[in-house]
């Protein structure tokens, strides 16, 4: 993707199979597209992502079409795929903190 390329993410609509994310993808010379996402209503069942996920797992794989295609993406709509929603959840899990020192041991008090 190349610096001149502007991304802005304009809203969603619910539709009956999944919610609808539409994004403005501004470039040089005044020229902009539009491109929609879709995810379906599954994706948001128990134990998968939030609603409030949506537009950056939106966003993530518009990047990825806009890098692969040198800005052109060849389609204008999208439908996230339980890949992209696994790579997701795989990449956002949180970290399990480990303390760097082991507790003091209180029964020598």
């Amino acid at each position: 993707m190349t610096r001149n390329v502007n991304v802005q993410y304009v809203g969603f609509k619910a539709k009956e199979l999944g919610r609808e994310y539409s994004f403005i993808v501004r470039q040089a010379l005044n020229e902009s597209t539009e491109y929609t996402i879709t995810i379906g209503n599954e994706a948001f069942g128990p134990r998968r992502v939030r609603f409030q996920d949506a537009p950056e797992i939106c966003s993530l794989r518009l990047h990825r079409e806009l890098a692969a295609f040198e800005d052109h993406p060849p389609q204008a709509h999208y439908r996230i795929s339980e890949m992209d929603l696994d790579e997701f959840i795989s990449s956002h899990k949180p970290s399990s903190r480990k303390y760097p020192y082991k507790p003091k041991d209180r029964s020598d008090q």
